[in-house]
């Protein structure tokens, strides 16, 4: 596949999977109305557990859209690391290998975080597969932001790279205070998710912009 094909694609690929998981994720817990769904105090998680009246941590469960979330759990690992994978060109050497075991490990993870929900009163194992993909897929995506980031090979401007590191660092920052507060649980969750969706779009934005205003600035990243 030609470069001036698998670019732009895998730059699109990468929008469109943040931009999937946000619509999903909102039309979820907009369908969760009893009790209301909070974005501050639920995991995103919760949107996944089919078992309405569910008691978990002191949270209950109820989310009419669980097939909804599962599947842009699954959907967004696909893509995110479809998105990955396509520009992995850009990458040379020992950091491409590095960068394309991160996609397909993210990838895994939340395919497995769509298949088995996180609810406490499911089988230990599927809660344990659970928690294990949703560590993984948040670990590995915003590590790939941090790296994305530190790789001065690729060219890109001083600006992205700052950004691509912030968020990537803040990502993980946030992902480690999850457990600080039941009544933020949800926020710091969402913070080290949002980190690399956000990174998805930026990247992709920039790629595609950086195509058509400056070609050479991406073809010298390949050269």
């Amino acid at each position: 596949m030609s470069r001036r094909v698998w670019l732009p694609l895998g730059a699109v690929v990468l929008v469109v999977n943040a931009v999937q998981w946000v619509v999903a994720e909102a039309i979820s817990a907009a369908a969760w109305t009893d009790p209301p769904y909070s974005y501050a105090t639920n995991y995103i998680s919760d949107l996944g557990v089919p078992d309405c009246g569910t008691q978990f941590q002191g949270r209950e469960i109820c989310s009419p859209a669980h097939q909804l979330m599962n599947t842009s759990f699954m959907l967004e690992g696909i893509l995110f690391a479809t998105g990955v994978l396509l520009l992995a060109g850009l990458v040379k050497g020992r950091a491409r290998r590095v960068v394309v075991a991160l996609a397909v490990a993210h990838g895994v993870g939340m395919v497995l975080v769509g298949l088995f929900h996180g609810s406490g009163d499911g089988a230990s194992a599927g809660l344990a597969i659970h928690v294990a993909g949703a560590a993984v897929g948040i670990l590995c995506a915003n590590t790939l932001a941090i790296m994305a980031g530190s790789l001065r090979s690729l060219g890109l401007p001083p600006a992205y790279r700052v950004f691509s590191i912030t968020v990537g660092t803040l990502g993980l920052l946030s992902e480690a205070l999850v457990g600080m507060s039941e009544s933020t649980a949800g926020v710091f969750e969402r913070g080290g998710v949002y980190s690399w969706l956000l990174w998805s779009v930026g990247t992709g934005a920039l790629l595609l912009v950086s195509r058509r205003s400056s070609p050479a600035m991406v073809e010298n990243a390949l050269a």
